[in-house]
């Protein structure tokens, strides 16, 4: 599945081709990952709860944002929206039809900043979204998972973590009983710009290395995404595997800006109306 930006509209905030591309794996019977593919949004999302029920989850949070789909860009407000309106409908949802299960979310959306175009990403549980930006792959995402934790704590290294038990148990979820919030990055979109959004079937099997080699070397996202669930199945295919990949073709800019510039949610409320600050110094947390 791919698309191309259509030709006959007005140039949005980012110009985009993309790709996606999903597998069940070796060992699960059934595809718990969903994902949303179509501009301004670009979406994983992954099940939890088992016996369809996180078929149900995941397919419930990427309908409620397919209503957003279609527009050149959105607002946070917007996907804080349908991010509670999608937790409301999981927690209703009946005895036998899904209820107590969860899902992951991550992703970004196409947003528009005082006439620019930047990424709004969005990332609840263990799901990634990597970007591929000035010839670095930087994970924009931070886990939240129990081992994600013991790493920030200094208690697991990251070759540890990689084989720890734990390594699947998260910590933020959308339903299966959590009310956390998701965090929120913002960040200046450039020309060139690869963003990589995975189900967590994704790097279990293949390195960040692995990763950044095929989404260099393969040029059109299709391919791409292609090719890394397919070699993630190669490689063992423990858990469903889900890949979207976004490349923006042309960014909509005023001037000269900081590309090393992430803008944490906790500015978000001063962007509304004002000049975007230039000057803020780069997180990697969300909310803070």
């Amino acid at each position: 599945m791919s698309g191309r930006p259509d030709a006959g509209r007005p140039a949005p905030p980012v110009t985009v081709v993309w790709g996606a591309a999903t597998d069940v794996g070796r060992r699960r019977s059934l595809n718990e990952d969903a994902f949303l593919a179509m501009p301004p949004l670009f979406l994983v999302a992954d099940g939890m709860g088992g016996h369809h029920a996180g078929e149900i989850a995941s397919a419930t949070v990427i309908d409620e944002f397919a209503r957003l789909a279609g527009r050149d860009s959105l607002t946070i407000h917007e996907v804080q929206g349908a991010l509670r309106a999608a937790r409301d409908r999981i927690d209703a949802l009946p005895e036998g039809g899904g209820a107590g299960a969860g899902t992951t979310l991550a992703g970004v959306t196409i947003a528009d900043v005082e006439g620019e175009g930047y990424w709004l990403t969005v990332n609840l549980g263990d799901s990634r979204t990597y970007r591929l930006s000035d010839g670095v792959l930087e994970q924009v995402s931070v886990d939240h998972s129990v081992v994600q934790e013991l790493i920030d704590s200094g208690q697991l290294d990251a070759a540890s973590a990689a084989k720890d038990s734990r390594r699947n148990v998260i910590t933020r979820a959308i339903g299966a009983g959590s009310d956390s919030e998701p965090d929120f990055w913002l960040l200046p979109a450039e020309e060139g710009d690869r963003i990589l959004i995975c189900s967590d079937g994704l790097p279990t099997e293949i390195d960040e290395e692995r990763i950044d080699v095929i989404l260099r070397s393969e040029r059109h996202p299709q391919a791409a995404a292609e090719r890394l669930v397919r070699e993630a199945v190669e490689a063992g295919g423990r858990d469903n595997v889900t890949a979207v990949i976004v490349d923006a073709l042309a960014v909509r800019i005023r001037g000269i800006r900081d590309r090393s510039e992430t803008i944490p949610s906790t500015s978000f409320d001063e962007i509304e109306g004002e000049t975007l600050p230039r000057a803020q110094a780069r997180v990697r947390g969300g909310l803070q």
